[in-house]
């Protein structure tokens, strides 16, 4: 990290220094808000996705199917970015941006949790019976918080 003069730490280019999340903001993770997540096309433009999420300590946690546009961009260009406002204060924010891991381990059980999380239904029966269901890991990177 730099100090410059005129603010706080920057990053440099290469470093990946993991960052924590304020406490409320973990509290928005794990209540029922919704996250629109980006991710980077193979022509460089965005992709946003209206998802889901979980938290594991200052991970955020999201499910997808094997094959899906959301996953493809992953595996190609692992940077993201995660946006997500509390519908009770929509001027209030929590930005990620980091990088992501993408398993097949525990994603099952990950949007079955989910889906009871925002739907109060579990198992998770919006599959077809051969999707391959994928948990997505974002070690945020970079943090904004205006709670």
């Amino acid at each position: 990290m730099t100090r410059t003069a005129a603010g706080p730490p920057r990053e440099e280019e290469g470093d990946a220094v993991a960052q924590s999340l304020p406490a409320a903001a973990k509290r928005w993770l794990d209540g029922r808000e919704f996250v629109t997540l980006g991710t980077i096309e193979p022509d460089g433009q965005p992709q946003l996705s209206v998802v889901w999420a979980a938290r594991d300590g200052d991970e955020l946690l999201f499910s997808t199917v094997r094959g899906r546009r959301k996953q493809r961009n992953l595996e190609r260009d692992p940077r993201a970015s995660a946006l997500v406002f509390p519908r009770d204060d929509p001027y209030s924010y929590l930005e990620v941006r980091g990088t992501v891991t993408l398993t097949t381990d525990g994603g099952r059980e990950l949007i079955d949790a989910l889906s009871e999380k925002y739907e109060g239904v579990r198992p998770y029966t919006g599959d077809g019976p051969d999707a391959v269901r994928l948990v997505v890991r974002l070690t945020p990177q970079h943090v904004v918080f205006r709670g």
